[in-house]
């Protein structure tokens, strides 16, 4: 019997990438959901069939006890995660959960994490494009915890997990440190264990607190990504981790490119006020010693703080909203984060295309100009006419030209595009979670439209039902809270991402002209 899925979001497909445009409420029939990588392939109504995010389906009907069987080895998946087991490894990407964290750092570890490490020979499909991770622990989409127990949670004992947010010149804020955290990602090494049997690359981690190093391999970064996305994922849009990788993992080139995507999204993580005082991210940059980071890293598992029931540590110092307020906020975010997802997608199409065209034709265009021009001087050459050496010489000067511009035009891209389409990559990631965000703020607006009928129906209290107004209103600050962070962040990555790339466009069109100039100079004017 096939197995029917409900789509949860807009999904746009991306050109060459085999995937699936569909619609929020559309219902697809799932083909394979071994692909791996959090896709899974699936066909629609019309028979067109291609890959879309898991994280955006949800399956209709399946199995019984709480549970949806997904197709590939019957493995069943359990509505209480959408398709986690708990421990961060989900059955129906086919990735092998490894039940260690490592030989010499914690052989009893209670979370999970979906590392890239492989045994040396790096046998296997490669990894696809980059893909954006959503919370599955959100109570709108999940049986998780349901907005009744957000909404009445009971205040947390310890003041100092509490998030304030308070009201600046463009609204709610976060509370910034005095002191910006910072951190530096470098001197990545080739490690090993198991003999030499399984490899990985470690990578140097030094924050700007203690100037003291910390050593991570990526699937440490993974398990601090899946942590943080448990615990303010229903809150934070956080930004995807680059992609696993299977092959090619120790080459030179791609170990340069994940070292600064984990710069990069190191450096996001710091400048959020939220995320770089928490103490699971703390550990990860200060640990002193094993013993110090397995009791961290316990203790983070176990947090209960997690999904909607961070609300509760947040405390507006500002008036309470109503729910028509609150709701007005959601609709004026969700239309703008549509808009730029949409913006950005499209600046990343162009962008692909235009670097294909710099690496691929475009130069091959210079270069038949440039041996045109020599094969021109060639012939003008055989003439062997008295006092034209000037001109032969100029020309095949000038065809050389050509074929220099062409090695320039194929190698710019990496020096200004790429800036360009990492930052926009890294908005798409985030931008791809507000949909949820938002989600989250709207079930609570509708919960608390309910609680009149639940203090009639005897349910809650009308002191329960002033507790949800409390709740709602702390909501809707947070949303607030992160969207100026989110603004404040998009004007100055946006200035400094865009000053960079015109600068080396300057510098690259200055460096054509100069050769142009050189080679019209070799010409006499008559």
């Amino acid at each position: 019997m096939a197995v029917k899925a409900q789509v949860l979001y807009d999904f746009m497909a991306e050109p060459g990438n085999n995937e699936l445009t569909v619609r929020q409420g559309d219902t697809l029939i799932v083909i394979d959901q071994t692909v791996g990588g959090g896709w899974i392939e699936a066909q629609d109504t019309a028979g067109r069939r291609g890959l879309v995010p898991e994280g955006y389906l949800q399956v209709i009907g399946g199995g019984t006890g709480g549970e949806q069987s997904w197709p590939g080895g019957g493995a069943s998946v359990s509505n209480t995660a959408e398709g986690w087991d708990g421990r961060g490894y989900n059955p129906a990407e086919g990735d092998i959960y490894d039940d260690e964290w490592d030989d010499d750092w914690d052989d009893q570890s209670e979370g999970g994490y979906r590392g890239d490490d492989q045994v040396e020979d790096e046998s296997g499909a490669s990894g696809r494009g980059s893909t954006v991770k959503i919370s599955l622990n959100k109570f709108p989409f999940s049986k998780g915890p349901s907005p009744e127990v957000f909404l009445l949670a009971k205040p947390p004992a310890n003041e100092r997990d509490r998030l304030p947010v308070y009201v600046g010149e463009v609204g709610p804020v976060w509370l910034y440190p005095s002191d910006p955290l910072d951190c530096l990602v470098a001197d990545p090494k080739k490690e090993s264990k198991l003999y030499g049997l399984k490899s990985f690359i470690d990578y140097q981690i030094t924050p700007n607190t203690t100037s003291r190093p910390v050593n991570h391999r990526y699937k440490h970064f993974d398990w601090l990504y899946e942590r943080l996305l448990e615990k303010f994922g229903s809150a934070l849009p956080l930004p995807p981790l680059p992609d696993k990788q299977v092959t090619g993992r120790f080459h030179d080139d791609f170990i340069r490119m994940r070292m600064e995507q984990l710069q990069s999204w190191m450096t996001r993580m710091c400048r959020h006020p939220v995320v770089s005082q928490s103490d699971v991210f703390q550990l990860f940059l200060t640990y002193r010693d094993e013993k110090e980071w397995k009791a961290g890293k316990r203790k983070a598992e176990k947090d209960e703080m997690v999904g909607p029931l961070i609300f509760s540590l947040v405390e507006p110092e500002a008036p309470e909203l109503d729910a028509a307020e609150v709701e007005q906020k959601c609709e004026h975010y969700s239309r703008f984060t549509r808009a730029m997802e949409g913006g950005v997608r499209e600046l990343l199409n162009v962008g692909h295309t235009h670097w294909k065209r710099c690496t691929g034709p475009l130069p091959k265009e210079y270069e038949r100009i440039g041996r045109a021009l020599r094969d021109l001087s060639s012939v003008f050459t055989s003439s062997r006419y008295p006092g034209e050496e000037t001109l032969t010489d100029a020309l095949t000067a000038a065809g050389q030209t050509y074929e220099e511009i062409a090695e320039i035009v194929a190698q710019q891209p990496q020096k200004d595009l790429h800036f360009l389409l990492e930052t926009n990559s890294e908005y798409r990631g985030m931008l791809g979670n507000f949909p949820e965000l938002i989600a989250v703020q709207k079930a609570a607006v509708e919960k608390v439209r309910e609680s009149d009928r639940l203090v009639s129906t005897g349910k809650i209290s009308e002191s329960d039902r002033k507790v949800m107004n409390h709740r709602l209103s702390a909501m809707s600050y947070a949303l607030q809270a992160e969207m100026n962070h989110f603004h404040s962040n998009r004007i100055h990555d946006y200035n400094r991402v865009m000053q960079l790339y015109l600068q080396r466009q300057v510098i690259f069109y200055q460096q054509i002209a100069d050769k142009l100039r050189a080679a019209l100079s070799r010409f006499t004017t008559l």
